[in-house]
């Protein structure tokens, strides 16, 4: 077969991406295909500003951060063994998973 997987992790808490990332990487391993990464892909940061108050006070502000964490890991010389590994896998969640083949 040989041809490369890419797969991107996303979530928005970092301890699932690392884990699931470990776990992945730790499969393909033991199924005996070459792996790079898990790369971390830059943070995408979304800031929220919100009133305090609905009518008054105009400088009373709160803001929220949502933190989206990204990780990337490309499969090299995969073999069908490697595929049923990676479908077999149970990944929490709160894990965005995307495979590109």
């Amino acid at each position: 077969m040989a041809q490369k997987i890419r797969i991107k992790l996303r979530s928005y808490d970092h301890n699932l991406v690392d884990n699931s990332a470990a776990k992945i990487v730790k499969t393909v391993k033991n199924a005996g295909a070459v792996v790079s990464g898990p790369i971390p892909l830059p943070t995408k940061k979304r800031i929220f500003t919100v009133l305090k108050s609905t009518f008054v006070n105009k400088k009373a502000r709160e803001q929220f951060q949502l933190s989206s964490f990204k990780r990337l890991i490309d499969i090299y010389s995969s073999s069908p063994k490697t595929i049923d590994a990676l479908m077999k896998l149970e990944l929490p969640s709160g894990v965005e998973v995307e495979i590109k083949v």
